[in-house]
C-alpha cells in the first residue's frame, strides 16, 4: 500500500545505481512511503567505470543515469528528472592518480560540463551539477575547481538552468552567488547540496534530518530536502536512505509545518527548476 502524504514529496538529491546497488527498488521504497517525484544526479563518473581522458567519455555516465530516470519515472505516481555533471573530486582522482596537471584537469571537467550541458539544451536533462572539494586541496586545484565552477555557471546561463553545487560545509555562499550573478545566473539557481538549515547567497538543498530541517522551516526562506542516498552496498548508512525524506515531511506536517512543505516540494522546485510537481502528480481517484 502506498501511502499519500497529501503533497508533492521531491528528494532534491540522490544518486541511484542499478548496476551494483538497489537502483528502481529503493525508488519503489520512496514511492510507497509516499514520495513523488526524484532530482537523480549521475554518480561520480569513476564509480561507473569511466575514467575520462576526453570530455565525449562522459557520455556514458549521462547515458546511464538518463536510463536509470526512466525506470524510476516509471514507478513514481510524479517523475523523475536527472541532474548531470562533474564530481568535483574528480579534479583530485585526476591529478593526484593520473598525473593531470590542475589546469589540464580543469579544461577536461569543464569540457565534461559542456557535455552535460547538451543534454539540458536538448530537453533531456533539468539541471547541471558541478562544485569544488569540501576538502583540502592545494592553492592550484582550488582555483582550478572555482574556474569549474564558474564554467557551469556560465553554461546554466546559457541553457537557462539551475546549477547544483557540491562545497565545502558552509553557511555562507555569498562568493560564489557574485560569481553567478556576475555571468549572468540568478543565484537562486544555484543550489548547494548538503546544506545545513540555512544558507546565505544560494538555494540550500537541505540535508533530511529534523535539526536542520526544523531551522529550515523557522527561516522562512526557500528550501529543498535531500538525503544524498549513494546507492552503495558497500556503504550502508553513509548518508540518508530512501525512505527519510517522506518520513520527514510527515513530520513536518504533524509538527505543523505546512508551509514549509509547500515551500520546499512545490514553490521552490516551481522557482528554482521550472518544474510542476503539482501537474506532474498523478493521483488516484
Amino acid at each position: 500500500m502506498t501511502e499519500d502524504l497529501g503533497t508533492p514529496v521531491l528528494d532534491n538529491h540522490l544518486h541511484l545505481d542499478p548496476r551494483h546497488g538497489r537502483g528502481v527498488e529503493a525508488v519503489e521504497e520512496f514511492a510507497r512511503l509516499g514520495g513523488t517525484h526524484l532530482l537523480v544526479v549521475n554518480k561520480p563518473s569513476w564509480l561507473l567505470g569511466v575514467e575520462p581522458d576526453d570530455p565525449a567519455d562522459f557520455r556514458a555516465v549521462f547515458e546511464e543515469t538518463l536510463e536509470t530516470v526512466a525506470a524510476a519515472t516509471d514507478v513514481l505516481p510524479g517523475r523523475a528528472w536527472p541532474v548531470l555533471g562533474v564530481h568535483p573530486g574528480l579534479i583530485s582522482r585526476l591529478v593526484d592518480e593520473r598525473g593531470f596537471s590542475p589546469a589540464e584537469a580543469r579544461d577536461l571537467m569543464r569540457g565534461g560540463l559542456a557535455v552535460a550541458s547538451e543534454y539540458v539544451a536538448d530537453g533531456d536533462a533539468l539541471a547541471l551539477k558541478s562544485g569544488r572539494p569540501h576538502y583540502d586541496v592545494s592553492d592550484a586545484v582550488w582555483e582550478a575547481s572555482n574556474a569549474v565552477t564558474r564554467r557551469a555557471f556560465e553554461l546554466g546561463a546559457e541553457v537557462d538552468c539551475a546549477v547544483q553545487l557540491h562545497t565545502e560545509a558552509t553557511e555562507d555562499l555569498t562568493d560564489l552567488a557574485g560569481v553567478a550573478e556576475a555571468v549572468g545566473l540568478d543565484p537562486s539557481k544555484v543550489v548547494k547540496h548538503y546544506a545545513a538549515g540555512e544558507l546565505a547567497g544560494v538555494t540550500p538543498s537541505v540535508m533530511s534530518d529534523k535539526e536542520r530541517l526544523e531551522r529550515a522551516a523557522e527561516a522562512d526562506e526557500p528550501f529543498l530536502m535531500e538525503t544524498d542516498f549513494i546507492d552503495d552496498p558497500d556503504r550502508p548508512g553513509m548518508v540518508l536512505g530512501p525512505k527519510t525524506v517522506p518520513r520527514r515531511v510527515r513530520w513536518l506536517l504533524e509538527e505543523g509545518y505546512d508551509e514549509a512543505v509547500r515551500r520546499a516540494h512545490v514553490e521552490t522546485p516551481a522557482a528554482v527548476y521550472g518544474i510542476d510537481t503539482e501537474a506532474t502528480l498523478e493521483r488516484e481517484a
